[in-house]
């Protein structure tokens, strides 16, 4: 048993089948976005439907070798990515024998995400931006408490000549959202308020600096520690696999030993 389980561990773990499954996973994301077209749906519903039900049996089949491959089945839960396939690749069978026509195309495009379970880099990308999240809620508070106090003082300097764009809290938070992503801030938004009050520049210049400059600044420093941080654990992690097989390399040699010098006794 434990045979078939090391073949099916080395098919697994094959460069040659990594590299087929992404590329399935790439033409499973080009039929999706085929699919978006309603005429090229219509014409080619029959090809759609055979490749559909090719990724079906090739995305199960793969879920079950990588399964079989680990020593007990439960062990290939352990892994929050194992976990994320195999909800999809589940789903996706489920609804594939009912009428949810919605609930299989949604499935369908999240299939395309299993693209990062491939690609070790982008493993490591999502897993320092979800180590991220609860750092950024004290950035958040930060931006936040910089967006209300510019949004009252841009209320009382220009709410009574601009009311369109400061005229209340509300509006003024949309405004100041708009400026943060510098989309047209300059040409739509401070040019017409600076012909009339050249004081302005620094109410603008200001929030630029902290709220874009600074504080998403802060949000990207994170995230870029995160990613050294899940590098760093990536690394202390294969360590500690080629120590296991160097252990097992060590017991089954002694193994052996012992297996010769019971035959040498034995004579």
């Amino acid at each position: 048993m434990e045979n078939w389980k090391e073949k099916i561990r080395l098919i697994v773990n094959h460069s040659i089948f990594m590299k087929v499954v992404m590329g399935v996973i790439l033409l499973n994301a080009i039929l999706v976005g085929v699919e978006t077209y309603p005429d090229l749906r219509r014409e080619n519903a029959s090809l759609i439907h055979s490749f559909e039900v090719f990724f079906l049996w090739f995305f199960t089949i793969e879920i079950i070798l990588r399964m079989l491959a680990e020593k007990k089945i439960s062990h290939f839960f352990h892994s929050k990515w194992n976990v994320f396939d195999f909800v999809i690749v589940a789903g996706v069978l489920i609804f594939s024998g009912t009428y949810f026509i919605s609930a299989i195309r949604i499935l369908r495009v999240f299939r395309v995400l299993r693209a990062i379970t491939v690609v070790p880099s982008l493993q490591r990308l999502v897993t320092a931006f979800l180590k991220t999240i609860p750092s950024l809620g004290t950035i958040m508070l930060l931006l936040s408490l910089v967006f209300y106090i510019f949004s009252v003082l841009g209320v009382l300097f220009f709410g009574d000549i601009f009311p369109e764009y400061f005229g209340t809290l509300h509006l003024a938070l949309v405004t100041l959202f708009q400026i943060i992503t510098l989309d047209s801030w300059a040409s739509g938004i401070f040019r017409p308020i600076f012909e009339q009050l050249p004081f302005s520049w620094i109410y603008f210049v200001s929030f630029i600096l902290i709220g874009t400059f600074i504080v998403l600044n802060l949000i990207v420093g994170e995230i870029i520690n995160n990613i050294q941080e899940a590098r760093e654990e990536e690394q202390q992690n294969d360590k500690v696999e080629i120590s296991k097989q160097e252990l097992a390399k060590i017991r089954n040699e002694i193994a052996e030993l012992k297996e010769l010098l019971l035959k040498k006794e034995a004579k």
